[in-house]
Parts: C-alpha cells; sequence; structure tokens
C-alpha cells in the first residue's frame, strides 16, 4: 500500500511540474510553493489513511480531494475517474454494440422498456414489458442498472444468453442474442404531426448529430413539410462542432452562429454558418425548458436572434461554459472550463451560479435567488437586440419568445406512473386484446378496466379511484394508457406521438406557427432589401 502511496505522490509532483510547463511562468512561479503544498497534501493523506477510525483506501482520499479541488472551480468542471472517461467517450461517439433494447428497473426487476427497431433484440422478437430474469445463468434480481447494461453490451459479434419472463407465458424463454452494432441516435423522433407540420426532437449532441438532423429534414421534406417544430426540451448538450452543424442547417450562409471568449488568447473563437446546406426557409418554433442546456443553447440563441424562428417553453438552464477534456494518467481525465459561450447578439448563455444551491436546484423558491433564470415578468433584464431589432433577454439561458409552463401532474397520476401502473396495465392488456391498426383508439370501457386492476393488483385505494375519475385526472390517464398500449404493440416513436398530442408547449408550438411564418417574411424582406442595396452599390 505504502509503494502505491509513492506512486500517487510522484504522480502528484510530475503533474505540478506539467502544469508549469503547459501553462508558462505564472505557475512556475510558483512551483516552490506548490511543492511545499504538496509536501502538505502528502503528509496529510498518510495521517488520514494511517490513524482515521475506520479503513480508508489511498484511492478514495485522493479521489475526494480531486473533486474537492474541481468543486472551487464551477459547476461544469470535473475530474473524470477512469469509468466516467470511458463513460463520456462512448456517449460521444454515434453507435456502440449490444442487443438493441432500452431497459429499466420495473418494480425492481430488470424490465425491457421497448426494442429499437431493426436490432437483434427486435429481430428475436423481445417485447415491452419483457422481465430480464437472468444473464448469462446469473439472476438480475441483485443487479444494479448499470451492471446488467455492462453485461448486455459486449464486442461486435459476441452473444450473451438471458432468460425472458413474458406475461402468459408459463415458462420462461431462454434466448441467446448476437450482438451487433447498435446506433445511438439522437433525433429521436421524428414524424409529420400535422399534414404539413414537420417535428423533430434532439435527445443530445454527439458525433453523428448533425448528419441525422440533415437526413431528418430531407425525410420530412419528402413527406410535404411545410414548417417545422424543432424539441430542444431535456436536451442537456453535447458537442460544440455538432452543434454548429445543427445551427448551420437553420442560418442563412455566414450568420454568426456563436462566439467563445475567455482567459487565454487561443479561447476566443467566432463560429459562422457555411455554405454546406441550403437555406431551410420553413417557419420554425423550437421548443426548450429548464432542461436545455449548453450546445443546445447556442442552437436556440443562434435560431432566436437572427430571427429564423420563435423560441417556445420556459427559459433554458442557462450553461454557457465551454469545457476542454484532458487526458491525464491512468485512463482518466479532467473536464476543465477554458471559456464561455455568447450568443451572436451577444448574450452571455451562462446563469450566475454564485450560489452553488440556487444554480443545481434553478432557484426553486429557496436561498437567494442569484441562480435563478430570468422569468418575463423581471424588470431588471440586459437587453440585446436581434437581427430585426426584436428585443431578446441576457441574464443567463435563452429566454422563450412565448412563455408557456408544462403540464402540471396531480399527485395520484405521479403517483401512479412511479409504479409503473400505466406501463405494466398496458403489456397486460395488449396480451388479451390483439391491435393492429395505429388507428386504434381506446374504448369507453379502458378506464373501467383500468380501474378494476388497479384494485384488484392492491395499487390504488377506492378514494384514489374516486379521484381518477376527475375529469382532469381521468383524460390525462387515458392518455397515459393509450401511450403505453401504442409502446407495447408500435414501439416507442408511437408512444411518443400519443403524449406530444396532449402536451401543452407543443400545441402552443402549432399555433405559434403562424406567428414564425410571419416572422420568416420579415426576415426575407430583409434580406431582400440588403440584396438589393448590395446591387445598387455595384
Amino acid at each position: 500500500m505504502r509503494s502505491g502511496w509513492r506512486v500517487a505522490a510522484i504522480t502528484l509532483f510530475t503533474l505540478s511540474i506539467l502544469l508549469g510547463g503547459v501553462f508558462g511562468d505564472r505557475v512556475l512561479a510558483l512551483t516552490d510553493e506548490a511543492r511545499e503544498m504538496l509536501r502538505v497534501y502528502t503528509e496529510l493523506v498518510t495521517v488520514a489513511h494511517e490513524s482515521y477510525g475506520t479503513e480508508i483506501e489511498y484511492d478514495d482520499l485522493v479521489t475526494s480531494s480531486i473533486n474537492g479541488m474541481v468543486r472551487t472551480l464551477d459547476p461544469h468542471t470535473s475530474f473524470l475517474s477512469r469509468e466516467a472517461y470511458a463513460n463520456m467517450r462512448e456517449r460521444q461517439r454515434s453507435s456502440f454494440h449490444g442487443l438493441g433494447i432500452l431497459v429499466g428497473m420495473r418494480k425492481g426487476q430488470l424490465t425491457v422498456i421497448t426494442p429499437i427497431e431493426g436490432t437483434p433484440a427486435s429481430r428475436m422478437g423481445l417485447r415491452a414489458g419483457d422481465i430480464i430474469s437472468k444473464i448469462e445463468g446469473e439472476t438480475t434480481e441483485s443487479m444494479n442498472i448499470d451492471d446488467a447494461v455492462s453485461r448486455l453490451k459486449g464486442p461486435k459479434g459476441t452473444s450473451v444468453r438471458v432468460e425472458i419472463v413474458r406475461q402468459g407465458l408459463d415458462e420462461p424463454l431462454e434466448l441467446t442474442i448476437t450482438r451487433a452494432e447498435i446506433p445511438q441516435d439522437t433525433v429521436r423522433y421524428v414524424y409529420m404531426i400535422t399534414p404539413t407540420t414537420g417535428y423533430l426532437t434532439i435527445s443530445d449532441f454527439n458525433r453523428g448529430t448533425g448528419k441525422e438532423v440533415a437526413e431528418a429534414i430531407e425525410s420530412l421534406r419528402e413527406q410535404g413539410m411545410e414548417r417545422l417544430i424543432l424539441d430542444l426540451r431535456n436536451n442537456g448538450g453535447g458537442l460544440l462542432d455538432q452543434a454548429i452543424e445543427v445551427a448551420d442547417q437553420f442560418l442563412p450562409d455566414g450568420a454568426k452562429i456563436v462566439e467563445t471568449g475567455g482567459r487565454t488568447r487561443e479561447s476566443f473563437q467566432e463560429f459562422y454558418a457555411s455554405t454546406r446546406y441550403d437555406d431551410l426557409e420553413l417557419p420554425v418554433v423550437v421548443l426548450v425548458n429548464d432542461g436545455t442546456a449548453s450546445a443546445a443553447e447556442i442552437v436556440a440563441g443562434a435560431i432566436q436572434d437572427h430571427d429564423i424562428g420563435l423560441i417556445v417553453g420556459t427559459p433554458t438552464w442557462g450553461k454557457g461554459l465551454v469545457q476542454t477534456v484532458y487526458s491525464l494518467s491512468y485512463q482518466s481525465g479532467i473536464a476543465l472550463t477554458t471559456a464561455k459561450y455568447y450568443t451572436p447578439s451577444g448574450r452571455l448563455i451562462q446563469r450566475d451560479y454564485s450560489s452553488w444551491f440556487d444554480y443545481a436546484t434553478h432557484g426553486n423558491g429557496h436561498g437567494s435567488g442569484n441562480g435563478t433564470p430570468p422569468r418575463a415578468d423581471d424588470t431588471e433584464r440586459e437587453i440585446f437586440l436581434t437581427d430585426l431589432g426584436r428585443e431578446v433577454y441576457g441574464g443567463g439561458g435563452i429566454m422563450p419568445d412565448i412563455e408557456v409552463q408544462g403540464q402540471e401532474i396531480s399527485t395520484l397520476l405521479q403517483y401512479l406512473l412511479s409504479r409503473s401502473t400505466f406501463f405494466d396495465f398496458a403489456n397486460s392488456y395488449t396480451a388479451t386484446h390483439p391491435i393492429e391498426s395505429p388507428q386504434w383508439t381506446p374504448p369507453e370501457s379502458l378506464m373501467a378496466e383500468f380501474r378494476d386492476w388497479l384494485l384488484a393488483e392492491g395499487l390504488a385505494t377506492e378514494e384514489e379511484i374516486a379521484d381518477l375519475a376527475e375529469p382532469e385526472n381521468a383524460e390525462m390517464a387515458a392518455r397515459y394508457l393509450h401511450a403505453e398500449i401504442f409502446n407495447s404493440v408500435f414501439g416507442i416513436e408511437a408512444r411518443y406521438q400519443i403524449l406530444a398530442a396532449g402536451d401543452l408547449q407543443v400545441i402552443r408550438a402549432l399555433e405559434a406557427l403562424e406567428e414564425a411564418t410571419n416572422l420568416l417574411a420579415r426576415r426575407q424582406e430583409l434580406s431582400d432589401g440588403g440584396r438589393r442595396t448590395a446591387a445598387a452599390g455595384v
């Protein structure tokens, strides 16, 4: 153990020398001080390891101290352990090798949420609601979700043996499934929400996002798209180059997409739309909420600043710190903040984080409020102007042009959702009620069957059943049932479409497309005027 610590101490010392070499004379001038502090640090770790009341490993002490150090910098600088670094690299890839299923824990059991179309799991007939009871002969009862997923993944061409418990079957199914390359699509849902309106969602930005968006837009155009809703809600961001490529598909040639600025000369950069893509020239509405962050805010901010479309929803998260990932020893790394993002009009995307609690909770009615994003009724906001002279607001994040809160869910429905009751009932229902057409609509008897099932399963009391009959609860519960039944039969996109049809923010986005059409006309007048002026100058 002592020899292991010597290696760690030497590594830390070497790191201090390397940092001096990388960052220049300012750090070199502090070498003596840094060496003295490192000596104190090594003594502290040694004392803690040898004398603490319970046994503690050197690795735990060092990792905790590193996390404490980066915690003093900002909310988004983070140390990446070997496992975290590997996971980050995998998330950024556009594919992985596995079976092609979305899984989750339902009542403590590893359950298939949905198979992905065209993957080995889909071809082998796995269904939503199937319980994976064993992996390679080992029960999944004691496995957490990460454990199970790591066992299901593996090299392409290798196989994994699973045991499936399926409702309606007396005996478990034993299947051997060969792993294949599974695309990690970030454009999750693409469909025509009305005969003339395309709809696409982007979940995050990885190495394939720009290409996926281009293919989605082309597909929607072929289906008759004349206007578009781009859903960036709960998109936490990702790769900057992919955000730029996506924005490029919406902005006119030469339009600024984003700029970055920090402490070093290299951190100041500006990114512009290229001639790679044809102008979209369609009315656009972008949906955002407080889960929209970073790269997603770059796209939303550029579209808003250049009057390409309208933003609908709630203020975005306000994550505008640029992280540069540096590889460290032992296959670890650090995501270090090196600059900040600014929209084309000059708005700083990053929200204030002087109160870490408020920043993490988005204010949430507690604390000083320093971390709370600007609201529509704020009186002290920095004002910026779009290309057409519309006022947009600074203060962190992207303020929507039309603010619409999401649907509130009653306590009863939240309880039923948390117990997976809609999901479980849907799988039970479809086992005895064959559904073949996507035009199927729930019969009037469905809610009564659901209420009877809840009572029979002991999942709700008579009083709760009565509350479920209240019009607002009943309408939403019926939509959840419809959605989960479609997920069981037709897949997760069919589920999403049913839920989106009752989504208040989506409904308002559809209404806002008329305003977006007028905005586009004004934008085109501005462009035509600019071209005429240029021609006259020649």
